[in-house]
């Protein structure tokens, strides 16, 4: 309960139109962490942070309802979304360098050159170079 408010309050205060976490639906494999962190910040973007009556002390502070217009699960199976991130494939790389977990301080010599091989076959038949998919949930009204 307190991380999904602290998400709910985060959402109230930035308002942002979009929102990305990974998609806690995978089958068969899905670390634990990803699952219950995909699933309480959907949880959270609806309908905790645009409902009025969720969280009334976050009210009280003056943070009020918000509507998320779209979430973006990465790590989907079911992708419908490519995204040009040629200007922005180096900050990723280094972003997953920090994420000690799970790359560790040992990575092959090659994981560089095989993720940057996998975001260029993900730009196939498009007018990027480099691309990412996800899987998009959007909202009306």
């Amino acid at each position: 309960p307190e991380f999904r408010k602290e998400l709910v309050r985060l959402i109230r205060m930035y308002k942002p139109e979009t929102v990305v976490t990974v998609d806690p639906y995978r089958r068969y494999i899905s670390h634990r962490d990803h699952r219950i962190t995909g699933r309480v910040t959907l949880d959270a973007v609806f309908p905790y942070a645009r409902d009025v009556h969720s969280y009334p002390d976050l009210l009280k502070q003056g943070l009020q309802p918000h509507k998320v217009k779209e979430v973006l699960l990465w790590g989907s199976e079911e992708p419908n979304h490519r995204s040009d991130i040629t200007d922005t494939l180096d900050i990723k790389m280094n972003a997953l360098r920090c994420h000690k977990s799970q790359v560790g301080d040992n990575l092959s010599p090659d994981w560089e050159e095989r993720m940057r091989q996998r975001h260029k076959t993900l730009a196939e038949g498009e007018d990027y170079e480099i691309g990412e998919e996800v899987k998009g949930c959007y909202w009306l009204g």
